[in-house]
């Protein structure tokens, strides 16, 4: 019994580490591509990123050589930035 209890808490768990991401398409520089769907992933040009949540509203995924940003501002809209290699970094454009 409480290994049933303790999946079902780990399942849980689980569904809320990242709930607080929205649904996202932007375009980075160097021909990047980001979507993310509404509680996640996030992808970087069509593959799934290693995803680190920070805090409700800050959350970095890694993969395809870059770091992607996706912060939410307090009025719900995001930001996406990102940071590749040789120190290349910029400002995403959020689309629509």
């Amino acid at each position: 019994m409480k290994k049933i209890l303790l999946g079902a808490l780990l399942v849980c768990v689980a569904g809320f580490a990242n709930a607080g991401i929205p649904l996202v398409n932007a375009t980075c520089p160097g021909n990047i591509e980001v979507h993310a769907d509404e509680g996640g992933p996030i992808y970087i040009n069509g593959k799934e990123g290693k995803l680190k949540k920070f805090n409700d509203n800050y959350f970095e995924a890694k993969g395809s050589g870059v770091t992607i940003s996706l912060s939410i501002n307090p009025d719900g809209s995001a930001s996406v930035s990102y940071t590749g290699k040789n120190k290349a970094n910029g400002i995403c454009q959020v689309k629509g």
